[in-house]
Order: structure tokens, then C-alpha cells, then sequence
């Protein structure tokens, strides 16, 4: 797994070299006419609120977050992204009342991108890992559901800090993207519930045809120095039939001795009822050794109020208890800014 992890850094490492080159000749061609560098720069983000309803607990309303997205950008091949999340900042239940024990700043994204070709970038910062799609797309204005699938958050870290390198080319006129990623630092803020990782390193392709298929690839081991360092594989997948779309991820990880590191998937499925009204349904299993087996069953619904307005509704069900999984009826409003 460390040749793997020395393999990555080295592609990494020698492929920015060629950056040098096109970076030179941009310089020379913009030396004239160059933008201020306040110019391009553009705010946005994403807040959600909460109700959860949990079967053996208290009733509990919360604004869960609060978003904010920095980007920069201009004419050049240099951008900048930057999100800053305030998590938890209001809560309230029938125990405690109003609250703001729970509330933390999270840093989830700052990074900069620059653009050699369409089938080679190159990325320095915090990144949100590119494993799967859930976790790529996990902001609540973008996802079905209220809750995120167990899987998703609980076998590899949400974000990396280091470097990476993307873009696509052709497979068989298919178009096939494709990310390859090594940390150089590990997290040094280890928020609520989270589990901490290092030594991460991986990649992951996406061949986009009607299946949209995605493979991960990835080394990682948990801070706690009693742990093996790990293997994981990963699948995911995301089609359309008419008014239904399918997806799913499925993840194992494989310890350095052999045994199982873990695993789990989901199965999703959205159904168009019209009038911007969408049926759910999800499937999942999870087990790990940290935290054992849980599974879980959701049904609801949700609707698509405005472009960037989503109100959810769901029931979930199944066995088991990890931290933000909450089995009841749990519903949920966000917006996108």
C-alpha cells in the first residue's frame, strides 16, 4: 500500500512539472493588458434547516448550516474556490431548548486550480475527496435526501488536504474523467463525530455512458495507531429511465493483514410524480470495525420548490445506532445562494 501511496505522489509531483511550460506562455501572451486581481470574484453558498422526529427521543429543530462559497476566476488559467461552513449554529429540543452547544466552523474547501488542457488540471488545497458521488455533491440544496447514506461519511475522510490532478479524454467515444489525489497534510482539527484519517492517497474514474459507471481507489489508515492501514474499492453508478433515476455506491476496504476493513453500499431511487414532486426510496447496509453493522431503510419524498429550493420528507427506518443517523421521521428545507 506505501508503493501504491509513493506511485501517486510521484505521478503527481512530475506531472506538475509540466504546468511550467503553459504557465510561461500565458504570462508572456496577458503580459499587456492584465485584469485587476480583484476582478472575477463572486460569493454564493447554501443554508438548510431541520426537523427530526426520532422514535425513542425528543423532538429537535436545527439550523443545520450555513454556507459560504468564495470563487475567483477571470481570463487566466489560475482560479480559487474557498467554502466556510458554519455547522449546527441553532438548535432546539424538548430536553435543552434553544442551544448552541453543537456549533462549529468547518473549513471545508480551499483550493486552487490551474488549467493546463482539457485533460490535465492541477489542484493544491482542502478538497472534498473524490470517492463516489455522494460526497462530491453532498451540499443539501443537491442531494434527495435529508440524510446521508452511512457509507458515505464513515470509511474514508470527507476531505483531503493535498494535491490533485484531473480532466478527461475519450475511452471507446465514452467520456472518461478521472482524478488522482495524495495528501501531503494531515487534518488538524478533528470535528464532532468525525473519524480522523491519514496517509490517504487514491483515484477515481468515471466513465460517463449511459450507466455512468465510477470507480475509487484508495490507501487510507484512522489516526489511532492501533489501526491497519486499508485498501478500499469502491463502485458507483447513476442512470435515468424516463422519470426514474438509479444510483448507488457499494465500498469495501481491506486491511494490511487481510481482513475486512470495513464495507457497505446503498441503492437509491428518485421517481418524477410531476409538478416537481419526487418519490424516494433507499436501501443500505454498513458495517465496520469501529462501529459494527447498521442498516438502513428510507422512504419520502421531496419538492422541488424553486430552482435552488428543495423541501424534504422522509421516514427511516432499520437497526443499529451511529452518530447523525437518526431513525424517525426527519424533514428538512434548503436553499442555494
Amino acid at each position: 500500500m506505501n508503493n501504491l501511496r509513493n506511485i501517486l505522489l510521484a505521478s503527481v509531483t512530475s506531472l506538475t512539472l509540466l504546468c511550467k511550460p503553459a504557465w510561461a506562455e500565458v504570462s508572456d501572451a496577458n503580459r499587456e493588458a492584465r485584469p485587476s486581481i480583484i476582478d472575477g470574484f463572486s460569493l454564493g453558498g447554501y443554508s438548510s434547516a431541520s426537523m427530526i422526529v426520532p422514535r425513542h427521543d425528543s423532538v429537535e429543530l436545527a439550523l443545520e448550516d450555513i454556507s459560504l462559497f468564495v470563487r475567483w476566476e477571470n481570463e487566466s488559467r489560475l482560479k480559487f474556490f474557498g467554502e466556510l461552513e458554519l455547522e449546527n449554529p441553532l438548535t432546539w429540543n424538548e430536553d435543552s431548548r434553544f442551544s448552541k452547544k453543537n456549533a462549529y466552523v468547518d473549513l471545508e474547501r480551499l483550493y486552487f486550480d490551474y488549467n493546463v488542457s482539457e485533460k490535465l488540471n492541477f489542484r493544491a488545497g482542502r478538497f472534498l475527496t473524490p470517492a463516489g458521488r455522494w460526497n462530491l455533491l453532498h451540499a443539501a440544496p443537491l442531494v434527495w435526501t435529508s440524510t446521508r447514506p452511512l457509507v458515505t461519511s464513515r470509511l474514508f475522510p470527507a476531505s483531503t488536504n493535498g494535491l490533485m490532478l484531473y480532466g478527461n479524454t475519450t475511452l471507446q467515444n465514452n467520456a472518461l474523467e478521472y482524478t488522482v489525489f495524495v495528501e501531503t497534510l494531515k487534518d488538524q482539527v478533528k470535528d464532532k463525530n468525525e473519524i480522523a484519517f491519514r496517509d490517504v492517497a487514491g483515484a477515481h474514474f468515471t466513465l460517463n455512458n449511459p450507466l455512468n459507471l465510477g470507480l475509487t481507489l484508495m490507501t487510507l489508515r484512522e489516526v489511532d495507531p492501533h489501526t491497519p492501514s486499508n485498501l478500499l474499492v469502491g463502485f458507483d453508478f447513476l442512470t435515468k429511465l424516463n422519470h426514474l433515476e438509479l444510483s448507488g455506491e457499494a465500498y469495501y476496504r481491506f486491511t494490511s493483514q487481510g481482513n475486512n476493513g470495513g464495507n457497505g453500499a446503498y441503492l437509491q431511487s428518485a421517481y418524477h410524480l410531476g409538478s416537481e414532486w419526487y418519490a424516494l426510496a433507499r436501501l443500505e447496509t454498513f458495517q465496520s470495525p469501529s462501529d459494527g453493522t447498521a442498516e438502513r431503510w428510507l422512504v419520502g419524498a421531496s419538492k422541488r420548490l424553486k430552482s435552488n429550493q428543495l423541501l424534504k420528507m422522509e421516514f427511516v427506518g432499520g437497526s443499529g445506532n451511529l452518530p447523525d443517523a437518526p431513525r424517525g421521521f426527519v424533514g428538512s428545507y434548503a436553499v442555494l445562494f
